[in-house]
C-alpha cells in the first residue's frame, strides 16, 4: 500500500477471492489490516483546529469507505457470478459492511464532535450579533428614555478576544446600531421637547385667556359699581335739590304772606317784621341743612363706589390665589407622578439586579447574566418572566 493509495487495503486477488469470500469470515486479514491503519492513525491523532488536521480526519474516513466499497464490489462479483453461494457471501458482504460503517463512524466521528461544537459556537457568536442588531428595531415608536436606556444597555457590550474571528462583524454591528438608536433619539427628543412646548404653550394661552376673563368680569364689576354709585348720588343730589326749592319756595310764599300782612295790619308790623326775621333766619338754616344732607349724599356714593372698587380687587386677587393654588397642585401631582415612576424604575432595577445575580451564582459572567436579565424582561424569552 502506497500513500496515494485510496484504499487502507489491497483487494483479494480474484485466483482467491471466491475461497475468501465463502470462508467463515474469511476476509477478517483485511478487516484487520484496516484496523490496524485507523489503531495508527488514531496514536497520533491530528489537531482539529487547523484545515490541515481536519482534512486529514476526513481523508481517513474517506479510506475506508473507498476498502469498503472495494471489498464489497468483490464480493458483489462474486454473488453474481456464484449463484450457489449467494447467502454466504452476501452475509460475508453485511458484516464486512456494518463493521466499515461502524469504523468509518468510529474515525469520524471527533471531526464531526468537533464540526458540532463549531457549528454551535459560530451560532451562538451570529446570535450575539443579531441581538446587538436587534437593539435598533422597535415594534412601536418608542420614547427618548427608553432610546437612551438602550443605547446605555449597548455601549456595555463588550467587544473584547470572546468574539474571537466575529469580532469585527461584532464591533460593525454595535457601531451601526448605536448610530441608529443615537439618531433615534435626536429625533425623539425634538419631537418630544416640541410636543412639551406646545402644551405650555397651550397651558399658558389657557391661563392668560381665563386672565383676560377674570379681568373683563373684575372690569365689569367695577364699572357696574360706578354707574350704581353715581345713579344713587344723582338721586340724593336730586332729592336735595327738591328739598331746598321747596324750602325756597315756602320762604317766599311766607314773604308774600308776610307783606301782605304788613298792608293790612301797619300796627302789628313790628312784631310781623320780627317773625318775618326769624322765619328767614329758619329758611337759611333749612337751605344750609340742605346743602349739608347733600355733601354728605355725595361722600356716602363715593363711599359706596370705593368700597365696591374694592370688593371687586379683593375678588381678583382671590382669583389669582385660587389659580395659583390650582398652579401648585396640579405641579405637586406632577411631581408625585415623577416620584412614583422614579421609585418603579429603582424597584424593577433592584429586581432585575437579584436576578442577574442569580444568573451569575451559576458561573454565568456578568453581561451574559445582564443580556438574559433584559431579554426576559422584554418578553424575548417564551413562557419565562420576571415579577415586578
Amino acid at each position: 500500500m502506497t500513500t496515494e493509495s485510496k484504499e487502507l487495503v489491497a483487494v483479494p486477488p480474484t485466483e482467491t477471492a471466491l475461497a475468501v469470500f465463502t470462508a467463515k469470515e474469511g476476509l477478517e486479514p483485511w478487516l484487520l489490516q484496516v484496523r490496524a491503519e485507523i489503531d495508527k492513525f488514531n496514536q497520533t491523532l491530528p489537531e482539529l483546529k487547523t484545515n490541515k488536521g481536519r482534512e486529514m480526519y476526513a481523508s481517513m474516513a474517506y479510506k475506508i469507505a473507498k476498502s469498503k466499497t472495494a471489498l464489497d464490489a468483490v464480493g458483489k462479483k462474486l454473488s453474481s457470478e456464484q449463484k450457489e453461494v449467494p447467502k454466504l457471501i452476501d452475509a460475508e458482504r453485511k458484516r464486512v459492511w456494518d463493521k466499515l460503517e461502524l469504523w468509518q463512524k468510529e474515525v469520524r466521528k471527533p471531526l464531526d464532535d468537533w464540526q458540532a461544537a463549531e457549528d454551535k459556537r459560530v451560532d451562538e457568536h451570529n446570535d450575539g450579533i443579531q441581538r446587538i442588531k436587534d437593539l435598533a428595531v422597535f415594534a412601536e415608536t418608542p420614547t427618548a428614555a427608553f432610546v437612551a436606556q438602550i443605547i446605555e444597555d449597548l455601549e456595555l457590550v463588550a467587544l473584547d478576544d470572546s468574539w474571537q474571528e466575529f469580532l469585527p462583524e461584532a464591533a460593525q454591528a454595535k457601531d451601526k446600531s448605536l448610530k441608529t438608536l443615537k439618531a433615534l433619539l435626536a429625533d425623539r427628543t425634538k419631537v418630544e421637547a416640541d410636543l412639551a412646548a406646545i402644551a405650555k404653550f397651550n397651558e399658558e394661552q389657557a391661563i392668560r385667556d381665563q386672565q383676560e376673563r377674570d379681568a373683563a368680569i373684575a372690569r365689569e364689576a367695577v364699572e357696574k359699581a360706578q354707574r350704581e354709585a353715581e345713579q344713587r348720588a344723582q338721586a340724593e343730589r336730586d332729592a336735595a335739590t327738591k328739598r331746598e326749592q321747596d324750602l325756597i319756595d315756602q320762604a317766599a310764599n311766607a314773604k308774600r304772606v308776610a307783606d301782605q300782612a304788613a298792608r293790612d295790619a301797619e300796627v302789628a308790623a313790628e312784631n310781623q317784621r320780627l317773625q318775618l326775621q326769624l322765619q328767614a333766619e329758619q329758611a337759611e338754616r333749612a337751605a344750609a341743612q340742605a346743602k349739608a344732607d347733600q355733601l354728605a349724599a355725595e361722600q356716602k356714593a363715593e363711599q359706596d363706589r370705593i368700597a365696591a372698587v374694592n370688593r371687586q380687587a379683593a375678588a381678583v386677587e382671590q382669583a389669582r390665589l385660587d389659580e395659583l393654588s390650582r398652579q401648585q397642585a396640579a405641579a405637586d401631582e406632577i411631581l408625585r407622578q415623577q416620584q412614583i415612576r422614579e421609585a418603579d424604575t429603582k424597584h424593577k432595577g433592584k429586581i432585575m439586579r437579584a436576578a442577574k445575580e442569580a444568573i451569575m451564582s451559576m458561573n454565568v459572567s456578568e453581561e451574559l447574566a445582564k443580556a438574559i436579565v433584559l431579554m426576559i424582561a422584554r418578553g424575548e424569552v417564551p413562557a419565562v418572566t420576571i415579577n415586578f
